[in-house]
């Protein structure tokens, strides 16, 4: 009557002593039934090995690794690399690994990958992963042993040759670099050099230099230009000497010495006036008093008698030329040559004036191009300097990986035998036996009671029908029943049968 009324401890104890047999058998076959199993499936053996991960022996405060990529993600490449077919295939090979099984070498290929286990340390006192577990199940302790360590020794090799490869490649790669940033480089200073050639004097920074120049030269200018004046003024003032002299020709020596005293008092004069205005002003008493005496010296040869027949001035030399005339003529050259020498002079002064005009008009246009090659040039420099300084890194890191003093795995433990398999488990498959055997003998029992429906006590009546019990009548066969239940209790009991067997029929 399971599932038709509630039920008491009480019942649960009847079912129990009823069908005690249905729970019992299940929960001692099954786990004979497990223990038989763990002979006849083939058994697996776990092979397991250590692997470190040791850093570089030498500072990267000193030498910076080239190759920063995570180790996860290292790892994650190198397994699937170490898992290839062309990996795989010759380990399955030469251990002959799955071959009594008869299958083709890719479903021994996939076998294999899902024997090899990577299961990474983590690790809380340091960041990243300080080593990793490597395993590898076989159905023989000593192929598990051989093949864990042949794919150990696989990962050692692959990551030095990885860091080594990633290293040199790296240095080759700003090896091309360098070249080409040599060859802009190169290019850009020979650019800035002509430009540099090209526009030498207008360059940044020429500014002052041209502007003292053309102060310089302003100056220069100036005093060639007085100096100029004063020898014009000298020329006119000899050629009326000699036109003076010439026409006083036929006079006594005496009156023709007169003029020529005269005019070398004025020439001392003008001398003694112009070194006085070089270092005093105009208002300044000597130089006031010297300018009245040669103003009274120039109205007195202004007042001197001109000659009897005037003859225009032969400026032409003769033999019938007395001394003084030809001292005059001498002198007069002189001048000349001396008045030509510094319009010679005033004309390169303006010329070298008009070059240096033009640098400080024509400046800011070349300046502005000038900053632009340099900071070309500028760019391209630091450009090499950076993969110049890249590159001597990348040398050393690449030196410290073929030496094999960078970061490296190191194997701790070599791979164990093991001593047991790991499938399957006696203990286990025992205990998953007897709990299988009394899920299924408890699984019969409440389905057969469900579908039991006879009743056995008032209370089954009472759930059925809602009437009240006058009288129980107990269900026997006859007297050997009677005689056997006697035996079996010792006494009757005429209210409710003990035996647990049916009193009444729910149909009748």
């Amino acid at each position: 009557m399971l599932g038709h009324r509630p039920l008491t401890p009480e019942d649960y104890g009847t079912i129990l002593k009823r069908r005690w047999w249905l729970i019992v058998i299940p929960a001692v076959i099954l786990p004979i039934l497990g223990f038989a199993i763990t002979y006849l499936v083939p058994p697996e053996y776990v092979s397991q090995t250590l692997v470190l991960v040791m850093q570089q022996k030498v500072p990267e405060s000193y030498v910076k690794p080239v190759i920063s990529e995570d180790l996860n993600a290292r790892l994650a490449t190198m397994k699937e690399q170490i898992l290839s077919r062309s990996r795989l295939a010759p380990i399955i090979d030469r251990f002959n690994l799955y071959a009594n099984q008869g299958l083709s070498m890719d479903d021994r290929i996939d076998k294999a990958r899902k024997g090899i286990g990577i299961r990474p340390i983590q690790s809380e006192m340091t960041r990243g992963l300080p080593g990793f577990y490597i395993t590898f199940t076989a159905n023989d302790a000593r192929t598990a042993q051989l093949v864990c360590g042949e794919i150990t020794s696989l990962f050692v090799s692959e990551s030095l040759h990885a860091r080594e490869t990633a290293a040199e490649g790296t240095t080759d790669f700003l090896r091309g670099q360098l070249a080409d940033a040599k060859n802009k480089l190169d290019e850009q200073a020979a650019k800035l050099s002509k430009f540099q050639q090209t526009y030498a004097g207008r360059l940044p920074g020429e500014e002052s230099t041209n502007t003292n120049m053309m102060g310089s030269l302003n100056t220069q200018l100036d005093a060639a230009t007085q100096s100029l004046t004063r020898m014009e003024q000298d020329k006119s003032y000899m050629e009326a000497m000699l036109s003076q002299q010439l026409a006083q020709s036929s006079s006594s020596p005496d009156h023709r010495a007169a003029p020529q005293a005269q005019q070398a008092d004025l020439q001392r004069l003008q001398d003694e006036e112009a070194e006085l205005r070089a270092r005093y002003t105009d208002d300044y008493p000597d130089v006031v008093a010297v300018r009245r005496k040669i103003k009274d010296l120039q109205a007195q040869m202004a007042k001197a008698p001109a000659p009897t027949t005037a003859a225009p001035a032969n400026t032409a030399p003769s033999r019938n030329d007395s001394v003084g005339v030809q001292q005059l003529r001498a002198q007069l050259r002189a001048l000349e040559l001396g008045i030509a020498s510094k319009q010679r002079e005033q004309s390169r002064i303006q010329a070298q004036l008009r070059v240096y005009q033009d640098r400080i008009s024509s400046s800011p246009a070349v300046q502005e191009e000038y900053k632009s090659i340099t900071r070309d040039t500028q760019t391209a420099q630091q450009f090499y300097d950076d993969l110049l300084a890249k590159m001597n890194q990348s040398k050393m890191a690449t030196d410290l990986e073929r030496r094999q003093q960078g970061e490296q795995f190191s194997v701790m433990d070599e791979p164990n035998l093991p001593e047991s398999p790991t499938f399957p488990k006696r203990g286990v498959f025992i205990g998953g036996g007897l709990a299988g055997g009394l899920a299924l003998g408890l699984l019969m029992t409440g389905l057969l009671e469900y579908r039991d429906t006879a009743m056995r006590s008032e209370r089954d009546i009472w759930a059925f029908t809602k009437l009240p019990t006058l009288a129980v009548i107990e269900y026997t066969t006859g007297i050997e029943r009677t005689e056997v239940k006697r035996r079996w209790f010792g006494r009757r009991k005429p209210d409710i049968a003990a035996t647990g067997k049916p009193l009444m029929n729910a149909g009748g």
